[in-house]
């Protein structure tokens, strides 16, 4: 999916929702147990109910990669249910040497057909460079992630005061441009936004943290919305979660269609 694509379903939407597929066992209601495939009916029964709302879906693979081959069967399965006009996240936050990461990119865009992979930075150039080679496929590089540990490196500052989280930011845009290349940049850390803004003004940020980690929808678009939206925010738990029982679907689309009106307002504003 091409940027101009991506915004349009944007517009069209008025929505810059990206639901979030973690599909645990643990927590997936009861009910659903006894089907041949749990993980593919809570799923399938999610993307049914906001597939109005969303304009993206991301799946975090390490809950399909967790049930082993029959988890790899169950998440091609889901990203082939996702309709081809709503862009696909692989979340796996790969990042190894070249090859490696050559063929982790054959893995996701042409053994499955996702739009984009997370990628960890922390190797270097030519370990987030082959997932750019394929067209009109996206790098989500992690720039300034919400959990605990972030602050361990991303915050590091250099000798003249920059932290570290600038120096990737910089640095990865001379490996991409805004038609291929996102960043991680986290809710939770909603002062930051607009600095992760300065640096990378046209770029898109996918925005984990809104919900049930605690970030403000509309912090997250005073300081990260740009003219062409430039966001997609992420809520997991808060939507596919929000009920554990037989009606888990209806609650989730009601917990979309919430975070849709809220956006079709901030666009509005900052549009």
């Amino acid at each position: 999916m091409t940027r101009a694509e991506l915004f349009a379903q944007i517009q069209k939407k008025s929505s810059f929702l990206c639901v979030g597929l973690d599909p645990d066992l643990a927590k997936i209601p009861a009910h659903l147990l006894s089907e041949p495939d749990p993980i593919f009916s809570f799923c399938k029964a999610i993307i049914e109910e906001t597939a109005d709302f969303a304009v993206a879906y991301k799946p975090n693979i390490a809950f399909f990669e967790a049930l082993g081959a029959k988890g790899w069967e169950t998440l091609k399965k889901v990203e082939e249910l996702i309709p081809a006009d709503i862009f696909t996240i692989a979340d796996a936050k790969r990042g190894d040497i070249g090859n490696t990461s050559k063929l982790y990119a054959k893995a996701f865009f042409e053994q499955m057909n996702f739009d984009s992979v997370t990628v960890a930075p922390y190797m270097g150039a030519d370990s987030v460079t082959p997932f750019l080679e394929f067209e009109d496929r996206w790098v989500i590089l992690l720039a300034l992630t919400s959990n605990a540990g972030s602050m361990d490196f991303q915050l590091i500052r250099d000798e003249n005061g920059k932290p570290l989280y600038q120096s990737v930011l910089e640095k990865s845009k001379e490996w991409g441009s805004p038609e291929n290349l996102m960043y991680v940049v986290g809710a939770t850390r909603g002062e930051l936004i607009g600095e992760v803004r300065k640096v990378a003004p046209a770029h898109f940020f996918l925005v984990p943290g809104v919900g049930a980690q605690g970030g403000s929808l509309a912090e997250v678009a005073k300081h990260g919305m740009n003219s062409h939206c430039g966001l997609l925010v992420n809520s997991s738990r808060g939507i596919i979660y929000a009920s554990s029982g037989k009606d888990f679907a209806r609650i989730a689309r009601q917990e979309a269609v919430k975070l849709q009106a809220e956006m079709s307002v901030l666009l509005e504003q900052y549009l």
